[in-house]
Protein backbone atom coordinates (compact mmCIF):
# COMPACT_ATOMS: atom_id res chain seq x y z
CA UNK A 1 0.00 0.00 0.00
CA UNK A 2 2.59 2.36 0.92
CA UNK A 3 4.98 1.68 -2.38
CA UNK A 4 1.19 2.13 -4.88
CA UNK A 5 0.67 5.27 -2.81
CA UNK A 6 4.18 6.79 -3.80
CA UNK A 7 4.16 5.35 -7.35
CA UNK A 8 0.70 7.24 -7.81
CA UNK A 9 1.94 10.53 -6.03
CA UNK A 10 5.17 9.94 -8.37
CA UNK A 11 2.78 9.80 -11.78
CA UNK A 12 1.13 12.90 -10.97
CA UNK A 13 4.54 14.76 -10.24
CA UNK A 14 5.78 13.72 -12.98
CA UNK A 15 2.94 14.88 -15.01
CA UNK A 16 3.05 18.62 -13.26
CA UNK A 17 7.11 18.61 -14.41
CA UNK A 18 8.30 18.36 -11.10
CA UNK A 19 10.39 15.40 -10.67
CA UNK A 20 12.79 13.29 -13.55
CA UNK A 21 11.37 10.55 -15.46
CA UNK A 22 12.16 7.04 -15.13
CA UNK A 23 16.08 6.50 -16.28
CA UNK A 24 16.54 10.03 -14.88
CA UNK A 25 17.00 11.70 -11.52
CA UNK A 26 17.56 15.02 -9.75
CA UNK A 27 20.83 15.16 -8.40
CA UNK A 28 22.74 17.94 -6.52
CA UNK A 29 25.85 19.12 -9.24
CA UNK A 30 28.87 21.19 -7.79
CA UNK A 31 30.94 21.93 -10.81
CA UNK A 32 30.75 21.42 -15.09
CA UNK A 33 33.87 20.65 -17.11
CA UNK A 34 33.93 23.11 -20.00
CA UNK A 35 34.99 20.56 -23.26
CA UNK A 36 36.11 21.84 -26.32
CA UNK A 37 35.41 19.76 -29.75
CA UNK A 38 38.56 18.08 -28.78
CA UNK A 39 37.60 16.45 -25.81
CA UNK A 40 40.16 19.37 -23.63
CA UNK A 41 39.50 21.19 -20.72
CA UNK A 42 38.89 24.56 -21.48
CA UNK A 43 37.89 25.63 -18.19
CA UNK A 44 35.63 25.24 -14.97
CA UNK A 45 32.20 26.06 -14.56
CA UNK A 46 30.90 26.48 -10.88
CA UNK A 47 27.23 25.62 -10.69
CA UNK A 48 27.15 26.51 -6.98
CA UNK A 49 24.18 28.81 -5.36
CA UNK A 50 24.32 31.14 -2.81
CA UNK A 51 21.56 30.70 -0.31
CA UNK A 52 20.70 31.98 3.01
CA UNK A 53 21.01 29.90 6.50
CA UNK A 54 20.37 31.05 9.72
CA UNK A 55 21.52 34.63 9.59
CA UNK A 56 24.61 33.72 7.29
CA UNK A 57 24.26 32.66 3.26
CA UNK A 58 26.42 29.69 2.21
CA UNK A 59 27.18 28.04 -1.01
CA UNK A 60 25.65 24.93 -1.95
CA UNK A 61 25.44 22.46 -5.27
CA UNK A 62 22.59 23.27 -7.79
CA UNK A 63 20.42 20.68 -8.89
CA UNK A 64 20.02 19.11 -12.05
CA UNK A 65 18.20 16.26 -13.53
CA UNK A 66 20.62 13.87 -14.86
CA UNK A 67 20.81 10.34 -15.68
CA UNK A 68 19.71 7.74 -13.00
CA UNK A 69 22.53 7.11 -10.86
CA UNK A 70 23.52 3.58 -9.52
CA UNK A 71 23.37 2.46 -5.93
CA UNK A 72 26.86 2.18 -4.56
CA UNK A 73 27.74 0.70 -1.22
CA UNK A 74 31.66 -0.42 -1.23
CA UNK A 75 31.84 -1.87 -4.69
CA UNK A 76 33.37 0.36 -8.00
CA UNK A 77 30.33 1.13 -10.29
CA UNK A 78 30.43 4.39 -12.62
CA UNK A 79 27.54 7.04 -13.18
CA UNK A 80 26.87 8.09 -16.36
CA UNK A 81 27.78 12.05 -17.34
CA UNK A 82 27.37 12.39 -13.55
CA UNK A 83 29.71 11.58 -10.97
CA UNK A 84 32.62 12.97 -8.55
CA UNK A 85 36.15 13.20 -9.37
CA UNK A 86 37.74 9.74 -8.73
CA UNK A 87 35.20 8.86 -11.47
CA UNK A 88 35.67 12.04 -13.66
CA UNK A 89 38.87 12.85 -13.57
CA UNK A 90 40.53 9.63 -11.93
CA UNK A 91 41.67 11.74 -8.55
CA UNK A 92 41.31 12.27 -5.19
CA UNK A 93 42.18 15.06 -2.88
CA UNK A 94 45.16 13.03 -2.21
CA UNK A 95 46.12 12.72 -5.89
CA UNK A 96 45.86 9.54 -7.71
CA UNK A 97 46.33 5.59 -6.56
CA UNK A 98 45.49 2.40 -8.35
CA UNK A 99 41.76 2.45 -6.68
CA UNK A 100 40.87 5.54 -7.79
CA UNK A 101 42.25 4.67 -11.27
CA UNK A 102 39.73 1.60 -11.19
CA UNK A 103 37.12 4.06 -10.76
CA UNK A 104 38.18 6.22 -13.65
CA UNK A 105 38.78 2.88 -15.86
CA UNK A 106 35.06 2.09 -14.65
CA UNK A 107 33.78 5.49 -15.98
CA UNK A 108 35.56 5.47 -19.00
CA UNK A 109 34.37 2.05 -20.40
CA UNK A 110 30.91 3.25 -19.68
CA UNK A 111 30.91 6.25 -21.50
CA UNK A 112 32.75 4.73 -24.25
CA UNK A 113 30.43 2.23 -24.61
CA UNK A 114 27.33 4.39 -24.44
CA UNK A 115 28.35 6.96 -26.88
CA UNK A 116 30.39 5.07 -29.11
CA UNK A 117 27.48 5.43 -32.33
CA UNK A 118 26.31 8.72 -31.01
CA UNK A 119 26.33 11.37 -33.16
CA UNK A 120 26.99 15.37 -32.28
CA UNK A 121 29.53 17.44 -30.82
CA UNK A 122 28.62 17.15 -27.32
CA UNK A 123 28.88 12.98 -27.65
CA UNK A 124 32.20 13.17 -29.61
CA UNK A 125 33.75 15.96 -27.38
CA UNK A 126 33.32 13.56 -23.74
CA UNK A 127 34.45 10.45 -26.37
CA UNK A 128 37.68 12.42 -27.05
CA UNK A 129 38.05 13.51 -23.54
CA UNK A 130 38.14 9.74 -22.12
CA UNK A 131 39.97 8.23 -24.04
CA UNK A 132 42.58 11.42 -23.84
CA UNK A 133 43.11 12.04 -20.58
CA UNK A 134 45.40 10.93 -18.41
CA UNK A 135 44.82 11.35 -14.35
CA UNK A 136 48.39 10.97 -13.52
CA UNK A 137 48.95 14.01 -15.55
CA UNK A 138 45.92 15.90 -13.91
CA UNK A 139 48.40 18.04 -12.17
CA UNK A 140 49.44 19.37 -15.43
CA UNK A 141 46.19 21.23 -16.40
CA UNK A 142 46.38 24.32 -14.92
CA UNK A 143 42.43 24.41 -14.85
CA UNK A 144 42.38 21.40 -12.66
CA UNK A 145 45.15 22.29 -10.31
CA UNK A 146 44.09 25.78 -9.84
CA UNK A 147 40.27 24.17 -8.95
CA UNK A 148 42.15 21.15 -7.05
CA UNK A 149 40.26 21.16 -3.54
CA UNK A 150 36.93 22.21 -5.28
CA UNK A 151 36.81 19.67 -7.66
CA UNK A 152 37.67 16.94 -5.38
CA UNK A 153 35.70 17.77 -1.98
CA UNK A 154 32.95 15.30 -2.88
CA UNK A 155 30.52 17.12 -4.94
CA UNK A 156 29.31 15.58 -8.73
CA UNK A 157 30.97 17.06 -11.42
CA UNK A 158 29.15 16.84 -14.84
CA UNK A 159 30.45 17.80 -18.59
CA UNK A 160 29.39 21.14 -20.74
CA UNK A 161 30.51 23.15 -23.71
CA UNK A 162 29.84 26.45 -22.88
CA UNK A 163 26.30 26.79 -21.84
CA UNK A 164 24.83 23.77 -23.90
CA UNK A 165 25.36 20.33 -20.79
CA UNK A 166 25.92 16.79 -21.78
CA UNK A 167 22.77 15.41 -20.31
CA UNK A 168 20.53 18.01 -22.45
CA UNK A 169 22.32 17.09 -25.73
CA UNK A 170 19.39 15.39 -27.81
CA UNK A 171 21.59 12.58 -29.62
CA UNK A 172 23.02 11.51 -25.77
CA UNK A 173 19.50 11.96 -24.33
CA UNK A 174 18.03 9.29 -27.61
CA UNK A 175 20.87 6.79 -26.74
CA UNK A 176 21.06 6.82 -22.87
CA UNK A 177 17.18 5.85 -22.79
CA UNK A 178 17.74 3.31 -25.86
CA UNK A 179 20.73 1.53 -23.60
CA UNK A 180 18.55 1.27 -20.45
CA UNK A 181 15.78 -0.43 -22.22
CA UNK A 182 18.64 -3.14 -23.53
CA UNK A 183 19.55 -5.95 -20.23
CA UNK A 184 20.34 -9.94 -20.54
CA UNK A 185 19.76 -12.26 -17.83
CA UNK A 186 17.27 -9.97 -15.68
CA UNK A 187 14.80 -12.14 -14.17
CA UNK A 188 11.22 -10.80 -14.70
CA UNK A 189 8.13 -11.88 -12.66
CA UNK A 190 4.79 -10.18 -11.12
CA UNK A 191 5.42 -6.54 -9.64
CA UNK A 192 3.92 -6.50 -5.91
CA UNK A 193 3.02 -2.78 -6.79
CA UNK A 194 1.42 -2.52 -10.30
CA UNK A 195 0.56 -5.85 -10.62
CA UNK A 196 1.88 -6.45 -14.12
CA UNK A 197 4.70 -8.43 -15.00
CA UNK A 198 7.93 -6.85 -15.25
CA UNK A 199 11.97 -6.76 -14.75
CA UNK A 200 12.62 -6.79 -11.36
CA UNK A 201 14.56 -4.74 -9.56
CA UNK A 202 17.58 -6.20 -7.50
CA UNK A 203 18.70 -3.44 -5.37
CA UNK A 204 16.59 -0.95 -4.58
CA UNK A 205 17.69 2.76 -4.65
CA UNK A 206 18.18 4.36 -1.36
CA UNK A 207 16.22 7.26 0.58
CA UNK A 208 17.97 10.29 1.89
CA UNK A 209 16.56 12.82 4.37
CA UNK A 210 16.02 10.76 7.77
CA UNK A 211 18.17 12.25 10.48
CA UNK A 212 20.00 9.41 11.98
CA UNK A 213 19.92 7.28 8.96
CA UNK A 214 23.01 7.00 6.69
CA UNK A 215 23.69 10.05 5.19
CA UNK A 216 24.80 8.25 1.90
CA UNK A 217 20.72 6.94 2.11
CA UNK A 218 19.27 4.19 3.56
CA UNK A 219 16.60 1.91 1.80
CA UNK A 220 13.28 0.78 2.59
CA UNK A 221 12.84 -2.41 0.89
CA UNK A 222 15.89 -4.38 1.37
CA UNK A 223 17.13 -7.94 2.33
CA UNK A 224 20.61 -8.82 3.60
CA UNK A 225 20.72 -12.02 5.36
CA UNK A 226 19.71 -15.58 4.53
CA UNK A 227 17.26 -15.44 7.80
CA UNK A 228 14.76 -12.71 5.87
CA UNK A 229 15.15 -14.48 2.73
CA UNK A 230 12.40 -17.08 1.23
CA UNK A 231 12.45 -19.69 -1.53
CA UNK A 232 16.10 -19.31 -2.29
CA UNK A 233 15.13 -15.23 -3.42
CA UNK A 234 18.22 -13.36 -2.45
CA UNK A 235 18.27 -9.20 -2.16
CA UNK A 236 14.91 -7.28 -3.39
CA UNK A 237 13.88 -10.38 -5.25
CA UNK A 238 12.25 -11.65 -2.45
CA UNK A 239 9.84 -8.61 -2.60
CA UNK A 240 9.41 -8.30 -6.43
CA UNK A 241 9.16 -5.05 -6.89
CA UNK A 242 9.28 -4.17 -11.07
CA UNK A 243 12.58 -1.28 -12.16
CA UNK A 244 9.63 0.95 -12.63
CA UNK A 245 7.86 0.75 -9.57
CA UNK A 246 11.29 1.19 -7.98
CA UNK A 247 12.32 4.16 -9.71
CA UNK A 248 8.91 5.62 -9.11
CA UNK A 249 8.56 5.19 -5.22
CA UNK A 250 12.25 6.06 -4.45
CA UNK A 251 12.07 9.34 -6.59
CA UNK A 252 8.75 10.49 -4.90
CA UNK A 253 9.94 9.40 -1.48
CA UNK A 254 13.40 11.10 -2.01
CA UNK A 255 11.27 14.12 -3.39
CA UNK A 256 8.92 14.36 -0.56
CA UNK A 257 11.91 14.43 1.91
CA UNK A 258 13.96 17.03 -0.05
CA UNK A 259 10.80 19.16 0.71
CA UNK A 260 11.32 20.65 3.94
CA UNK A 261 8.33 22.31 4.47
CA UNK A 262 6.07 19.33 3.72
CA UNK A 263 7.52 16.94 6.37
CA UNK A 264 8.54 17.46 10.34
CA UNK A 265 10.55 15.24 12.75
CA UNK A 266 8.93 13.93 15.69
CA UNK A 267 11.44 12.12 18.06
CA UNK A 268 13.66 10.37 15.99
CA UNK A 269 11.15 9.49 13.60
CA UNK A 270 10.49 11.89 10.21
CA UNK A 271 6.68 12.42 9.12
CA UNK A 272 6.08 13.05 5.60
CA UNK A 273 2.79 13.69 4.32
CA UNK A 274 1.01 14.12 0.57
CA UNK A 275 -2.13 14.17 -1.35
CA UNK A 276 -3.38 11.53 -3.62
CA UNK A 277 -3.96 14.15 -6.37
CA UNK A 278 -0.24 15.94 -5.98
CA UNK A 279 -1.74 19.46 -4.79
CA UNK A 280 0.30 21.17 -2.54
CA UNK A 281 -2.33 23.10 -0.74
CA UNK A 282 -3.65 19.78 0.96
CA UNK A 283 0.34 19.81 2.23
CA UNK A 284 0.04 23.10 3.60
CA UNK A 285 -2.77 23.13 5.37
CA UNK A 286 -2.15 19.69 7.52
CA UNK A 287 1.23 21.15 8.32
CA UNK A 288 -0.77 24.20 9.74
CA UNK A 289 -2.90 21.59 11.62
CA UNK A 290 -0.23 19.07 12.45
CA UNK A 291 1.93 22.20 13.77
CA UNK A 292 0.15 25.45 14.60
CA UNK A 293 2.32 28.47 14.31
CA UNK A 294 1.76 31.76 16.79
CA UNK A 295 1.00 33.73 13.28
CA UNK A 296 -2.12 30.99 12.34
CA UNK A 297 -3.74 30.42 14.90
CA UNK A 298 -6.71 32.11 13.93
CA UNK A 299 -6.90 31.16 10.80
CA UNK A 300 -6.30 27.38 12.00
CA UNK A 301 -9.55 28.32 14.21
CA UNK A 302 -11.29 29.65 11.66
CA UNK A 303 -10.49 25.86 9.33
CA UNK A 304 -11.82 23.60 12.14
CA UNK A 305 -15.43 26.26 12.71
CA UNK A 306 -15.94 26.11 8.69
CA UNK A 307 -15.48 22.19 8.93
CA UNK A 308 -17.49 22.02 12.14
CA UNK A 309 -20.65 23.78 10.97
CA UNK A 310 -20.56 23.80 7.04
CA UNK A 311 -18.53 20.51 6.17
CA UNK A 312 -16.27 22.50 4.18
CA UNK A 313 -12.57 23.23 3.89
CA UNK A 314 -11.97 26.77 3.58
CA UNK A 315 -9.47 29.39 4.45
CA UNK A 316 -9.74 32.86 2.98
CA UNK A 317 -10.36 32.33 -0.83
CA UNK A 318 -9.11 28.61 -1.08
CA UNK A 319 -11.31 26.04 -1.06
CA UNK A 320 -10.83 22.00 -0.54
CA UNK A 321 -12.19 18.95 -1.38
CA UNK A 322 -13.04 17.14 1.94
CA UNK A 323 -13.13 14.14 0.69
CA UNK A 324 -9.22 14.03 -1.21
CA UNK A 325 -7.03 11.28 -0.23
CA UNK A 326 -4.19 11.84 2.14
CA UNK A 327 -1.19 10.31 3.15
CA UNK A 328 0.48 10.24 6.01
CA UNK A 329 4.54 7.59 6.15
CA UNK A 330 6.38 8.03 9.64
CA UNK A 331 9.72 6.51 8.77
CA UNK A 332 12.73 5.89 11.22
CA UNK A 333 16.43 5.34 10.97
CA UNK A 334 17.40 1.52 11.71
CA UNK A 335 21.20 1.32 10.29
CA UNK A 336 21.57 1.26 6.65
CA UNK A 337 17.43 1.00 6.34
CA UNK A 338 14.68 2.52 7.37
CA UNK A 339 11.95 1.15 10.07
CA UNK A 340 8.21 2.38 9.39
CA UNK A 341 6.52 3.61 12.50
CA UNK A 342 3.28 3.75 10.66
CA UNK A 343 1.64 4.59 7.13
CA UNK A 344 -2.11 6.27 7.70
CA UNK A 345 -4.59 6.87 4.73
CA UNK A 346 -7.73 8.25 5.19
CA UNK A 347 -9.57 11.68 3.70
CA UNK A 348 -8.47 14.72 4.45
CA UNK A 349 -11.75 16.26 6.02
CA UNK A 350 -11.47 13.18 8.29
CA UNK A 351 -8.24 13.70 9.28
CA UNK A 352 -8.75 17.51 9.80
CA UNK A 353 -11.68 16.34 11.92
CA UNK A 354 -9.70 14.22 14.26
CA UNK A 355 -7.10 17.06 14.64
CA UNK A 356 -10.11 19.07 15.88
CA UNK A 357 -11.74 16.49 18.35
CA UNK A 358 -7.88 16.19 19.42
CA UNK A 359 -7.57 20.26 19.84
CA UNK A 360 -11.27 20.36 21.63
CA UNK A 361 -10.27 17.67 24.16
CA UNK A 362 -6.53 19.35 24.88
CA UNK A 363 -8.56 22.64 25.78
CA UNK A 364 -8.05 24.06 29.28
CA UNK A 365 -7.99 27.66 30.20
CA UNK A 366 -4.57 29.29 29.87
CA UNK A 367 -2.13 31.95 31.21
CA UNK A 368 -2.25 34.94 30.05
CA UNK A 369 0.79 35.16 28.82
CA UNK A 370 -0.05 32.00 26.72
CA UNK A 371 -0.96 33.20 23.12
CA UNK A 372 -1.18 30.15 21.39
CA UNK A 373 -4.70 28.54 21.46
CA UNK A 374 -3.63 25.21 19.76
CA UNK A 375 -0.24 22.97 20.92
CA UNK A 376 1.19 21.29 18.36
CA UNK A 377 2.52 17.31 18.35
CA UNK A 378 5.95 18.22 18.68
CA UNK A 379 5.28 21.09 21.57
CA UNK A 380 2.79 18.30 23.26
CA UNK A 381 5.51 15.84 23.38
CA UNK A 382 7.91 18.14 25.03
CA UNK A 383 5.30 18.15 28.28
CA UNK A 384 6.42 14.79 28.69
CA UNK A 385 10.65 15.85 28.99
CA UNK A 386 12.57 18.04 31.24
CA UNK A 387 13.26 21.46 29.27
CA UNK A 388 16.34 21.81 30.99
CA UNK A 389 18.42 18.46 29.39
CA UNK A 390 20.74 18.73 26.40
CA UNK A 391 18.58 16.07 25.01
CA UNK A 392 14.87 17.05 24.66
CA UNK A 393 13.52 14.13 22.06
CA UNK A 394 10.81 12.28 23.56
CA UNK A 395 10.50 8.05 23.59
CA UNK A 396 10.98 7.33 20.28
CA UNK A 397 7.74 4.75 19.65
CA UNK A 398 5.82 7.25 21.65
CA UNK A 399 6.22 10.19 19.60
CA UNK A 400 4.90 7.83 16.54
CA UNK A 401 1.99 6.68 18.51
CA UNK A 402 0.77 9.51 20.09
CA UNK A 403 0.80 11.23 16.28
CA UNK A 404 -1.30 7.78 15.00
CA UNK A 405 -3.64 8.40 17.21
CA UNK A 406 -4.24 11.73 17.00
CA UNK A 407 -4.90 11.32 13.43
CA UNK A 408 -7.03 8.07 13.86
CA UNK A 409 -8.79 9.55 16.26
CA UNK A 410 -8.08 6.26 18.85
CA UNK A 411 -7.13 6.14 22.44
CA UNK A 412 -3.86 8.13 23.19
CA UNK A 413 -0.90 5.68 24.36
CA UNK A 414 -1.09 4.93 27.55
CA UNK A 415 2.63 6.19 27.99
CA UNK A 416 1.86 9.93 26.74
CA UNK A 417 -0.05 9.80 30.38
CA UNK A 418 2.13 8.53 32.79
CA UNK A 419 5.22 10.12 31.45
CA UNK A 420 3.28 13.34 32.01
CA UNK A 421 2.46 12.19 35.35
CA UNK A 422 6.19 10.91 35.67
CA UNK A 423 7.99 14.90 34.87
CA UNK A 424 4.98 16.20 36.94
CA UNK A 425 6.17 14.57 39.92
CA UNK A 426 10.17 15.14 39.04
CA UNK A 427 9.30 19.01 38.57
CA UNK A 428 7.41 19.21 41.92
CA UNK A 429 4.14 19.98 40.88
CA UNK A 430 4.72 21.96 38.02
CA UNK A 431 1.75 21.47 35.89
CA UNK A 432 1.90 23.36 32.80
CA UNK A 433 -1.18 24.42 30.77
CA UNK A 434 0.27 22.04 27.88
CA UNK A 435 -0.20 18.88 30.37
CA UNK A 436 -3.16 19.88 31.86
CA UNK A 437 -4.61 19.50 28.58
CA UNK A 438 -2.55 16.01 27.99
CA UNK A 439 -4.10 15.14 31.11
CA UNK A 440 -7.87 16.29 30.19
CA UNK A 441 -7.48 14.83 26.58
CA UNK A 442 -6.36 11.36 27.85
CA UNK A 443 -8.50 10.95 30.60
CA UNK A 444 -11.63 11.82 28.16
CA UNK A 445 -10.55 10.06 25.25
CA UNK A 446 -9.00 6.29 27.08
CA UNK A 447 -11.19 6.89 30.22
CA UNK A 448 -14.29 7.87 29.01
CA UNK A 449 -14.02 10.62 31.31
CA UNK A 450 -17.48 12.27 29.94
CA UNK A 451 -17.96 15.14 31.79
CA UNK A 452 -14.62 16.45 31.11
CA UNK A 453 -16.07 19.02 28.60
CA UNK A 454 -17.02 20.60 31.62
CA UNK A 455 -13.26 20.68 32.92
CA UNK A 456 -12.11 23.26 30.43
CA UNK A 457 -12.06 25.88 33.52
CA UNK A 458 -12.41 25.45 37.17
CA UNK A 459 -15.21 23.78 37.58
CA UNK A 460 -16.43 24.79 41.19
CA UNK A 461 -19.56 22.37 41.13
CA UNK A 462 -17.69 19.48 40.48
CA UNK A 463 -17.60 16.96 43.47
CA UNK A 464 -15.31 14.54 42.22
CA UNK A 465 -13.12 13.77 45.48
CA UNK A 466 -9.64 14.08 43.52
CA UNK A 467 -10.47 17.20 41.95
CA UNK A 468 -11.73 18.61 44.61
CA UNK A 469 -8.80 17.78 46.73
CA UNK A 470 -6.44 18.77 43.89
CA UNK A 471 -8.81 22.39 44.65
CA UNK A 472 -7.91 22.49 48.11
CA UNK A 473 -4.09 21.52 47.60
CA UNK A 474 -4.32 24.61 45.49
CA UNK A 475 -6.20 26.62 48.13
CA UNK A 476 -3.49 25.81 50.73
CA UNK A 477 -0.63 26.82 49.02
CA UNK A 478 -2.43 30.06 48.63
CA UNK A 479 -2.97 30.78 51.96
CA UNK A 480 0.77 29.87 52.80
CA UNK A 481 1.86 32.31 49.96
CA UNK A 482 -0.23 35.57 50.97
CA UNK A 483 0.50 34.55 54.97
CA UNK A 484 4.21 34.66 53.83
CA UNK A 485 5.10 37.06 50.41
CA UNK A 486 7.73 36.27 48.18
CA UNK A 487 9.05 32.60 50.11
CA UNK A 488 10.93 30.71 48.22
CA UNK A 489 9.43 27.16 48.47
CA UNK A 490 6.25 26.00 48.87
CA UNK A 491 4.19 23.71 50.33
CA UNK A 492 3.94 22.10 46.56
CA UNK A 493 8.31 21.76 46.39
CA UNK A 494 7.73 19.64 49.72
CA UNK A 495 4.25 17.38 49.66
CA UNK A 496 2.82 17.73 46.02
CA UNK A 497 3.52 14.04 45.20
CA UNK A 498 2.44 12.45 48.34
CA UNK A 499 -0.28 14.57 48.21
CA UNK A 500 -1.64 13.39 45.08
CA UNK A 501 -0.48 9.81 45.81
CA UNK A 502 -1.61 9.39 49.31
CA UNK A 503 -4.17 12.04 50.21
CA UNK A 504 -5.09 10.90 53.81
CA UNK A 505 -1.35 10.41 54.86
CA UNK A 506 -0.48 14.48 53.77
CA UNK A 507 -3.49 16.38 54.14
CA UNK A 508 -3.57 16.44 57.91
CA UNK A 509 0.15 17.40 57.98
CA UNK A 510 -1.46 20.32 55.27
CA UNK A 511 -4.26 21.77 57.32
CA UNK A 512 -2.21 22.10 60.36
CA UNK A 513 0.12 24.01 58.97
CA UNK A 514 -3.04 25.95 57.63
CA UNK A 515 -3.77 27.06 61.06
CA UNK A 516 -0.59 29.32 61.68
CA UNK A 517 -0.75 30.68 58.36
CA UNK A 518 -4.17 31.64 59.31
CA UNK A 519 -3.47 33.30 62.33
CA UNK A 520 -0.60 35.25 60.61
CA UNK A 521 -3.46 36.92 57.92
CA UNK A 522 -5.49 37.06 61.07
CA UNK A 523 -2.96 39.40 62.35
CA UNK A 524 -1.75 41.46 58.52
CA UNK A 525 -4.42 40.63 56.30
CA UNK A 526 -7.96 39.99 57.70
CA UNK A 527 -9.92 40.76 55.02
CA UNK A 528 -7.88 37.58 53.24
CA UNK A 529 -8.34 35.49 56.09
CA UNK A 530 -11.65 35.50 55.78
CA UNK A 531 -12.21 35.02 52.24
CA UNK A 532 -10.01 31.90 52.69
CA UNK A 533 -12.35 30.36 55.40
CA UNK A 534 -15.55 30.67 52.56
CA UNK A 535 -13.28 29.19 50.38
CA UNK A 536 -11.75 26.29 52.52
CA UNK A 537 -15.41 25.17 54.18
CA UNK A 538 -16.70 25.11 50.61
CA UNK A 539 -14.32 22.73 49.88
CA UNK A 540 -13.99 20.77 52.93
CA UNK A 541 -17.85 20.01 52.62
CA UNK A 542 -17.57 18.23 49.27
CA UNK A 543 -16.18 15.13 50.18
CA UNK A 544 -16.29 12.74 53.58
CA UNK A 545 -13.20 11.59 54.22
CA UNK A 546 -9.45 11.93 52.94
CA UNK A 547 -8.77 8.65 50.66
CA UNK A 548 -5.72 6.47 51.70
CA UNK A 549 -5.13 6.55 47.82
CA UNK A 550 -5.72 7.75 44.55
CA UNK A 551 -5.45 5.73 41.15
CA UNK A 552 -3.22 6.88 38.06
CA UNK A 553 -6.68 7.90 37.03
CA UNK A 554 -7.53 10.27 39.79
CA UNK A 555 -4.32 11.52 40.32
CA UNK A 556 -4.90 13.11 37.02
CA UNK A 557 -7.62 14.81 38.04
CA UNK A 558 -6.13 16.12 41.14
CA UNK A 559 -3.65 17.62 39.23
CA UNK A 560 -6.59 18.98 36.54
CA UNK A 561 -8.26 20.55 40.27
CA UNK A 562 -5.23 21.84 41.07
CA UNK A 563 -4.27 23.66 37.93
CA UNK A 564 -7.55 24.98 37.67
CA UNK A 565 -7.70 26.53 40.94
CA UNK A 566 -3.93 27.96 40.53
CA UNK A 567 -5.46 29.89 37.42
CA UNK A 568 -8.21 31.41 39.08
CA UNK A 569 -6.09 32.75 41.62
CA UNK A 570 -4.18 34.57 39.03
CA UNK A 571 -7.06 35.30 37.45
CA UNK A 572 -8.07 37.06 40.44
CA UNK A 573 -4.93 38.95 40.68
CA UNK A 574 -5.54 39.99 37.06
CA UNK A 575 -8.64 41.26 37.57
CA UNK A 576 -7.46 43.57 40.67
Amino acid sequence: MILQALVKYYEDLAEEGKVAREGWCQAKVSYALNLSKEGKILGIVSLKQEVPRGKKKVWIPSPAIVPEMVTRSSGISANFLCDNSKYILGIDADGTNERVLECFRAAKEKHLDILKDVEGDMAQAVRLYFENWIPEKAQESSEIKDNWENLTDGGNLIFCMGMEYAQDDLYIRQEWNQSRNVSAGVPEGVCLVTGEKAEISRIHRTIKGVPGAQSSGAALVSFNAPAFESYGKEQSYNAPVGKYAEFAYTTALNYLLGRREYTFQLGDSMVVFWAENGEETYQDFFSMAAEPEPDNQEELKGLFENLKRQGVIRVNDISLNPDQRFYILCLAPNAARLSVRFFYEDSFGNILENFSRHYQRMSVVKPSWEKREYLGTRQLLYETVNQKSKDKLPIPNMAAMVLQAILSGSRYPESLYTNTLIRIRAEQGNVTWGRAGIIKAYLMRNRKWEKGDNYMGLNEASNETPYVLGRLFAVLEAVQMDANPGINATIRDRYFNSACATPAFVFPILLKLKNSHMRKLERDKAGSKIYYEKLLTGIMGKFEAFPKQLSLEEQGKFILGYYHQVQKRYEKKEDK
